[in-house]
């Protein structure tokens, strides 16, 4: 019998898209708030590594400029870190005084990783003691819409994350997908035909049409 000289990992449970998100109270830097206050509204929930780090500067000043695009999709935002309240509020501090920006979302104090934990933030192959860069998209019924991970030596992309919550927004409304990089007033993506019969008549029904299982029309 071979004894591993491999450190022991213990694995992260993810939360699974189109399922309720995992709920969670937690003090944040605008006070007590609940997965329940945003009932009925779009709500990005994003973490990061640490306070006071650059590429997490940037991403935060990133979120603040586009606040206002975001709020215009019913969608509000919502950081994350295992870093303390008052280190928070010392860090939006400090990026007001030395950029000028100011942050207006909260930023969930989590000392206790429960809320990273349930949400699958912890990686082990990054770090035991920070979150990496998770972002989570949940609808108005507090379901899982997406997710996205990046490494913790990376900023992620906010124009991407806005652009995925039109996308998914539209899809819901009108029962579409959305091609790759799709943007507010392309064409989108009709059902694919699901019996013979319903491919044979796909070709007349007045949609643009390359081939049975791909058409696409306007909005």
């Amino acid at each position: 019998m071979t004894l591993s000289s491999q450190p022991e990992q213990t694995a992260t449970a993810l939360p699974r898209l189109n399922e309720p998100a995992p709920d969670f109270n937690a003090l944040t830097t605008h006070g007590p708030l609940s997965l329940a206050d945003y009932r009925g509204k779009w709500l990005i929930l994003f973490s990061h590594p640490a306070d006071f780090t650059p590429v997490c500067t940037t991403e935060f000043m990133a979120f603040a400029r586009r606040a206002g695009d975001f709020a215009a999709l019913n969608t509000e935002l919502l950081g994350l870190s295992i870093d303390s309240h008052y280190a928070h509020i010392a860090w939006v501090r400090s990026i007001k005084e030395t950029f000028g920006q100011d942050i207006p979302f909260p930023i969930i104090a989590d000392l206790d990783m429960k809320v990273a934990q349930a949400y699958g933030m912890i990686q082990p192959g990054a770090s035991d003691t920070q979150a990496v860069r998770a972002t989570f998209v949940i609808d108005p019924d507090g379901v899982l819409r997406a997710m996205i991970y990046y490494p913790m030596t990376n900023g992620r992309s906010v124009d991407e994350i806005h652009r995925l919550v039109e996308a998914l927004q539209t899809s819901i409304a009108h029962q579409v997908a959305t091609p790759e990089n799709w943007k507010p007033g392309d064409a989108v993506i009709v059902p694919t035909p699901q019996t013979v019969q319903a491919a044979e008549a796909r070709m007349s029904e007045g949609y643009e049409t390359k081939d049975w299982y791909f058409s696409t029309r306007s909005l």
